[in-house]
């Protein structure tokens, strides 16, 4: 009798994994491979594309050795980040300059020549002009790498966020597709007409680009076939939107909050497009034969697991994530920090203002300092979440995930900092078991969604401590923000 497995490959910022699920929902069996993010100069984050596509590949087969032999691959599911971008040449295969990452912001200056505002970008594509997205990026790469700019004059130049790449390789060249969830991160995607939209396309000055096909994020992709195992890849989808099916936030006004290398906070809207002004419209996911998608209102914290590998790599603060929250219980004076490590996200889109730390004394000392960074992270997110909630979408619950989330000091101050009950999820394959829903779900299979609360943490504040936390947090923020513009205009610190 055969056995039946969902495959699903995530690829992070981090590593690039692969997950063997049963039909049951379990895990059985799964594969990592670390990934090195390079930061060349102040501003900068790439990766090699080759190596990206190699641990993600390796990890892949690893998986697929372990198969018993009466295995069979029922679906397959791809979750990728979203707006780091990868450039190639289709007649090699081979990446054309590095993976620009999603955080970086060396194109900044390219944002500049776009003659579009910030609300016009914002109404089509429910982002905003930043160089976080990838259409910057692509055409700084254009202008600045000499193979790209001939690959484009030659008409043999590929552009995709990963999952197009992997995909692309996986298929041998026959499959160059994406989902609306990834299209939208290139800046180039109207969400309303789920297109590629002509208008952007010329105001970045990319008119000629060939871009993947867009399709349904849960339908079909074509087959794949690796090791002997055919496999029928079902399901394309953002990371983050991944994670938010993982944790069942299905339901409208439902709320999830993925702490990994970045923080996100992503709300159920529906089929609505509810504006908010400096909160991301993302698409949530569309099921083939759908005539909408579901949206979301995402807020993005950019450096969130990044700030805490940077105080242990950096300035060897300790040793393993897992010491982070015993370190902050030894705490005895609080700092405010604000992790700006890749530009500060929601609500501000602020990519100049320094990483910053208030309130240093003889007395501070290395826990002050983690425990700080720990909380500028719950403050950046709850700034999103009180923006929402003046919205009049009241926000009493968030379901959290991601490595981060195992920090209960991180939890425990998010909860008293937003005023909602914050749920520490059991699963922390989030990502994965969302992809592999989707997946399921579009080969016929029902797949049972495991995962169940590790914690529930509730707020332990008096309201006017909380509004008195806030209020100084704004004013650290605002001050710090003015500063950081002031000493870029002096040129005296490092500009990005």
């Amino acid at each position: 009798m055969k056995e039946e497995f969902i495959i699903v490959l995530d690829q992070g910022s981090s590593s690039s994994r692969t997950l063997a699920f049963d039909l049951e929902g379990n895990i059985r069996f799964r594969a990592q491979r670390k990934l090195v993010l390079s930061y060349p100069r102040s501003g900068c984050a790439e990766y090699d594309g080759l190596e990206l596509l190699r641990s993600q590949t390796e990890s892949l087969k690893e998986v697929l050795a372990k198969l018993p032999e009466n295995a069979v691959v029922k679906t397959m599911g791809l979750a990728a980040q979203r707006s780091t971008v990868v450039l190639w040449d289709k007649e090699t295969g081979v990446p054309l300059c590095p993976a620009l990452s999603w955080q970086d912001g060396r194109a900044q200056g390219e944002l500049a020549k776009v003659p579009l505002s910030n609300t016009v970008i914002h109404e089509l594509t429910g982002l905003y002009k930043t160089p976080y997205y990838s259409a910057s990026k692509i055409k700084w790469c254009m202008e600045n790498f000499p193979e790209v700019k001939s690959a484009a004059a030659a008409g043999s130049l590929l552009v995709s966020p990963v999952s197009g790449f992997i995909l692309w390789h996986l298929s041998k060249g026959k499959i160059l597709a994406l989902d609306p969830t990834q299209a939208q991160r290139t800046l180039l995607f109207n969400i309303k007409k789920l297109k590629w939209e002509p208008r952007l396309l010329g105001a970045f000055g990319l008119e000629s680009l060939q871009l993947p096909e867009v399709r349904p994020t849960i339908g079909d992709f074509g087959k794949i076939k690796v090791e002997g195992f055919e496999m029928h890849v079902r399901a394309v989808i953002g990371d983050q939107q991944a994670a938010l099916l993982g944790l069942g936030a299905e339901v409208e006004n439902s709320a999830a909050l993925n702490y990994g290398t970045g923080a996100f906070l992503l709300v159920n809207t529906g089929s609505r497009l509810v504006k908010l002004r400096g909160i991301l419209n993302s698409i949530g996911w569309q099921e083939a034969g759908a005539k909408a998608p579901c949206y979301f209102l995402e807020s993005t914290v950019n450096s969130a697991a990044t700030a805490l590998e940077w105080l242990k790599v950096k300035f060897g603060m300790f040793n393993e994530l897992s010491e982070v929250d015993g370190i902050c219980r030894l705490s005895r004076n609080r700092l405010l920090c604000l992790p700006a490590i890749g530009g500060i996200g929601a609500p501000y889109w602020d990519y100049s203002t320094f990483t910053t730390f208030a309130g240093f004394s003889p007395q501070t000392d290395k826990h002050d300092v983690i425990r700080g960074v720990v909380e500028g992270i719950a403050y950046m997110v709850g700034d999103a979440v009180d923006l929402i909630k003046k919205k009049g979408i009241n926000i009493t619950e968030i379901r959290a995930s991601g490595g981060l989330s195992n920090i209960d000091w991180l939890l425990q101050f998010q909860a008293d900092i937003t005023g909602a009950r914050v749920l520490r999820m059991e699963d922390t394959e989030a990502t994965a078991l969302g992809a592999a829903i989707g997946a399921a779900g579009a080969a016929g299979v029902m797949l049972p969604r495991k995962t169940k609360i590790s914690k529930e943490f509730t707020p332990a504040i008096p309201d006017e401590e909380r509004a008195n936390l806030i209020k100084g947090w704004r004013v650290f923020v605002k001050d710090i923000r003015k500063t950081s513009s002031d000493l870029r205009q002096l040129k005296i610190l490092p500009h990005v």
